[in-house]
């Protein structure tokens, strides 16, 4: 099997007809309800599961999975994650996205190529996604994860560049 990512939670049952309530990253619901071929991780087993339906519901979704057709079949993976292959999910990456474990590690250089530091961790505000920066003087710096800030990711070379902008990076 491939490697698989997690996308999201089973938090609890909806009705009684055993459809899952399930909570997912921000600002993904088409990528979620998309979503046909799962895995849910239950006591370190991943088991494949079938999406019959699935449809928002305020800041979750509503999924019926095929073969769990009651509150006790589901209650058995509440507090389960729900994860997929990663191949899948690249598929559906645009040009200028990426996973966040992809970009840990990498380099941050400046635009005229000095290093500034490395990105320890990626998350997000609510508006955008953060990249969690190490200086060299130790101190970490969030640096918002946009085109006008961060204009180049280089994947091969595991570099990104950031505009000069003062007292984002000091």
């Amino acid at each position: 099997m491939s490697k698989l990512v997690s996308v999201g939670k089973i938090l609890n049952f909806h009705g009684i007809q055993g459809e899952a309530k399930v909570g997912f990253s921000k600002n993904q619901e088409e990528f979620f309800l998309s979503l046909k071929k799962v895995f849910i991780k239950k006591d370190n087993e991943y088991l494949p599961f079938e999406i019959l339906s699935s449809r928002l519901n305020k800041t979750f979704a509503l999924v019926k999975f095929k073969g769990i057709t009651s509150i006790n079949e589901l209650l058995e993976y509440k507090g389960c994650l729900i994860f997929v292959e990663e191949e899948f999910i690249r598929e559906t990456l645009d040009e200028d996205e990426f996973l966040i474990d992809e970009l840990v590690g990498l380099g941050v250089i400046d635009t005229d190529g000095k290093e500034l530091g490395f990105v320890v961790g990626v998350s997000n505000n609510g508006a955008t996604d953060l990249l969690s920066v190490k200086t060299k003087s130790g101190k970490i710096s969030l640096v918002p994860f946009v085109k006008a800030i961060v204009p180049d990711v280089d994947m091969k070379s595991k570099k990104i560049t950031v505009n000069k902008i003062e007292g984002l990076l000091d």
